[in-house]
């Protein structure tokens, strides 16, 4: 069993920055591809970013690469999310999530991810 507790979000004007934090407790070891989904209001939840194992590998939504970028701190049981040149567009609920599956490499789709976080709401003003 793992939980994941999300840190971080809040409001932001357009063009700033918030940095994310999701911290792992329970059996740490077994979470292998994590990532960051959001869901906007009235919209489906969609992928943000994703990191592999041992942080060397990501993957980026089109909408978010060159503005964000995820990391992975395995000794702290911890990833991140820093967000830049924010936009109102972004303003979502988002989500920490973790595999706990055989690979690990990223994971892309949501159906991979095993433990979800209760999600930090992140408002970007215009």
């Amino acid at each position: 069993q793992l939980q994941l507790t999300e840190s971080g979000g809040g409001l932001a004007q357009a063009g700033g920055n918030l940095r994310l934090s999701c911290v792992v407790s329970g059996r740490t070891t077994s979470a292998n591809g994590m990532g960051w989904f959001r869901q906007a209001p009235g919209q489906a939840r969609e992928l943000v970013a994703t990191i592999s194992w041992s942080g060397t590998s990501t993957y980026y939504a089109d909408s978010v690469k060159g503005r964000f970028t995820i990391s992975r701190d395995n000794s702290k049981n911890m990833i991140s999310l820093q967000m830049g040149s924010l936009k109102p567009e972004d303003t979502a609920v988002y989500y920490c999530a973790a595999s706990v599956r055989g690979s690990t490499q990223y994971q892309i789709d949501a159906k991979a991810y095993d433990y979800w976080g209760q999600g930090t709401q992140v408002t970007v003003s215009s």
